[in-house]
């Protein structure tokens, strides 16, 4: 696989891979530093980072709910018109430019999973998403995805979607792919691995919306007038009281189209994020977006609330 193009993150150079981790954190303090106007104390020799890795500067003790980790919201959607399109660029692509949680709607359709936005598949099944994961993540190994499968546009029990994720995991292979432990993991646990966030009951892994572990803010019906002030407010509380795993969803289908709501919305996160008040914030969760590559930086930005 050839080296993805992607916005470098400056970090210091090591020579020892086993030290690697530490210095990434380093490099986000630095950013912030800047941000802020304030100069790192000591100069530093530096190498280039992409954002296709960055998970390998920190430690395998962290926990997942302590990183800032960004998102796409209904990740495959990318066909259908301008109201149901929710991303404009490939789950690979996503995954390249940073993004480590992907929210993926499976139709239960003749013994298999069809991605589907509502009433529309999107030319894209669960093998598709799980080829470009495993690709990714042996290119990469330091990294992890965390992925929550809900049932969509399909009606059928539990016990049946389990039965054709099964066939997944075990009728083609893919079991090595995921990690299915019902608790949040740490980075060691998870790097080279797909963290299943299960938001269906039938399903193995972390039990998605368990309020004794998360904490989600996904106010889909505000207009973006209404919405922003909430997904200001979770990034306080993310700050201030850790402990959960955070998620933030940015977007909202709320009297407009996704990718106008996203164009509201989007500039407003990254201006706050690279702010004075949230220059020092670390572990704000995960972070859902829409269309976040049509605001440049705005992943590299979350990226910076780390360390």
């Amino acid at each position: 696989m050839s080296t993805p193009i992607s916005t470098p993150i400056s970090t210091p150079k090591s020579t020892h891979i086993g030290t690697r981790r530490g210095f990434l954190a380093g490099a986000f303090a630095l950013s912030a530093a800047a941000l802020i106007g304030a100069a790192p104390a000591v100069a530093a020799p530096r190498r280039t980072l992409a954002t296709y890795d960055w998970m390998g500067g920190f430690a395998d003790s962290t926990p997942v709910q302590r990183l800032t980790i960004p998102g796409t919201h209904n990740s495959g959607a990318r066909s259908g018109g301008l109201w149901v399109a929710c991303q404009d660029t490939t789950i690979a692509e996503q995954l390249n430019s940073g993004v480590r949680f992907l929210d993926v709607r499976c139709r239960a359709f003749e013994n298999a999973f069809t991605i589907h936005h509502a009433a529309y598949y999107q030319n894209l099944n669960f093998d598709d998403v799980l080829n470009a994961c495993r690709d990714f993540l042996r290119a990469n190994p330091s990294e992890t995805v965390l992925m929550r499968v809900k049932q969509e546009y399909s009606g059928e029990s539990d016990a049946e979607f389990r039965r054709i994720f099964d066939t997944y995991l075990d009728g083609k292979g893919w079991r090595s792919l995921f990690r299915l432990d019902g608790n949040l993991p740490t980075l060691g646990e998870a790097r080279g691995r797909v963290v299943l966030l299960a938001d269906n009951g039938g399903l193995p892994g972390v039990r998605y919306g368990d309020g004794g572990l998360f904490d989600i803010q996904d106010d889909y019906q505000a207009e973006p007038g209404a919405k922003y002030p909430k997904i200001e407010a979770h990034f306080r509380k993310a700050a201030q009281q850790p402990g959960k795993m955070y998620i933030n969803y940015v977007s909202t289908a709320a009297l407009l189209p996704p990718r106008w709501n996203s164009d509201r919305l989007n500039p407003q996160v990254h201006t706050f994020l690279d702010g004075a008040e949230a220059s020092g914030w670390r572990g704000l969760g995960i972070v859902p977006l829409d269309f976040p590559a049509t605001r440049p930086g705005l992943v590299e930005s979350l990226i910076r609330h780390n360390g």
